[in-house]
């Protein structure tokens, strides 16, 4: 799935994004809305991964969808 259509689901995709990564918050999402840079920066943070590994993780989500 590319970023333009994630962007169009975005409210459709938070619900399987806090699934998948439960300490990412209602704002993470919000401020998000469907920007892969960002939320990859979010599960940095949350998570305590790399760059590499986060931006890995959000691909692969996207993959998945």
């Amino acid at each position: 799935m590319n970023e333009d259509r994630i962007k169009g689901q975005w409210k459709q995709l938070s619900g399987k994004l806090k699934s998948r990564w439960g300490k990412l918050t209602d704002d993470d999402l919000r401020v998000a809305d469907g920007d892969a840079e960002y939320l990859a920066g979010r599960l940095q943070e949350r998570y305590g991964i790399a760059k590499d590994e986060a931006v890995k993780q959000v691909r692969k989500f996207e993959d998945d969808m």
